[in-house]
């Protein structure tokens, strides 16, 4: 059967992403960055990898993106994301001129849509695509760390 490419089909890739970042203990967000039912882009958080605060995978995935169309503005593009993305990440997809964003789960404190920050005036954001599936995720990651801890 073929699989259908829609949101709930993209958002798992980024879930994948999220869970490769996991994996490496990272704090798990993954992102795809998608143009005409095709992934030109992944990524995953890589801030303690690269010890780098601006490593987010938004910020690795419009890198990706921007590197395969060959220019730094995103139209016709569509980021699929696992967590809203933060102020700083709205900051980059507002200069990327990025068409659509979904994510999964909300970030009440330090997302864009608390500290409303401003997207592009053509960017539309639309959320909780899988967001269970994204903030069960982030759960046993922080329920884990703290064990750690």
């Amino acid at each position: 059967m073929i699989q259908p490419f829609d949101d709930i089909y993209f958002m798992k890739k980024a879930l994948q992403e999220a869970e490769i970042a996991f994996e490496k203990g990272e704090v798990p967000i993954g992102a795809v960055i998608v143009i005409e039912n095709r992934i030109i882009a992944k990524g995953h958080n890589l801030t303690e990898t690269l010890n780098d605060v601006t490593a987010h995978a938004e910020i690795q995935a419009i890198t990706a993106a921007a590197n395969f169309l060959g220019g730094k503005f995103l139209q016709n593009c569509t980021l699929y994301v696992t967590l809203e993305p933060c102020q700083m990440c709205a900051g980059a997809l507002y200069w990327s001129q990025i068409s659509n964003i979904v994510y999964g789960a909300r970030d009440l404190e330090r997302g864009c849509i608390h500290l409303k920050t401003k997207l592009h005036p053509k960017t539309i954001m639309q959320g909780g695509v899988l967001e269970n599936e994204a903030s069960e995720l982030l759960k046993r990651f922080f329920i884990q760390r703290r064990n750690l801890n």
